[in-house]
């Protein structure tokens, strides 16, 4: 029985519930990238996965979704990312520069044309660099590039953790949406004189 002695029946709801908030967290990123035919790779920390678990619960994922990784630890950066420490010389984590540097990374060894990085302090206390708990920076890098310092201003843990995974995927949504990104079925826009 997973949660311990009397738990069974709440975390068997809970659980119930889990895949359907996963799908919907993801499915108009899913929708937009496979009308595209474009790929996402993701680099995560805080979330612990959560990005990846939601993009993945979409039926048909493996048509946009390439991998990624939870880059927790500097070790699992060295090593998951390849990327040592003079690439991140002068930036810390759990900044924008910081998930940048994690998004550009894992998009260049995918090759996707779309990467999604986080890095942060869940809680219930802040990290070792000062920042709180609830603090957390996603980027996005592809044909749209950002980044965004989230602040929920809470120390729980699992909200934290869901509240940085629905705005990673709020951010590479609104990326996608800015993106000049050719939907399949649309008309080419046709070259005008001047472009020729």
């Amino acid at each position: 029985m997973i949660g311990g002695p009397g738990r069974g029946h709440k975390s068997r709801a809970i659980l119930g519930a889990v895949p359907d908030l996963l799908a919907s967290l993801a499915a108009p990123v899913a929708e937009r990238l496979v009308a595209r035919r474009e790929t996402v790779a993701v680099a995560e920390s805080s979330t612990g996965g959560l990005v990846s678990a939601a993009l993945l619960a979409i039926p048909g994922a493996s048509a946009y979704f390439q991998g990624g990784g939870v880059i927790y630890t500097q070790n699992a950066r060295r090593t998951l990312l390849a990327l040592p420490d003079s690439a991140v010389t002068g930036i810390r984590s759990s900044t924008e520069a910081a998930a940048l540097v994690n998004a550009r990374t894992i998009r260049e060894r995918l090759g996707t044309t779309w990467a999604l990085a986080e890095t942060g302090a869940a809680g219930p206390t802040g990290n070792r660099y000062g920042d709180a708990a609830g603090h957390t920076c996603i980027a996005v890098v592809g044909p749209v590039e950002r980044a965004r310092t989230i602040e929920t201003g809470k120390s729980d843990r699992e909200a934290n953790m869901w509240a940085f995974t629905r705005a990673a995927l709020e951010l590479l949504s609104e990326c996608l949406a800015e993106s000049p990104g050719q939907l399949i079925g649309e008309a080419q826009p046709k070259a005008s004189r001047a472009d020729t």
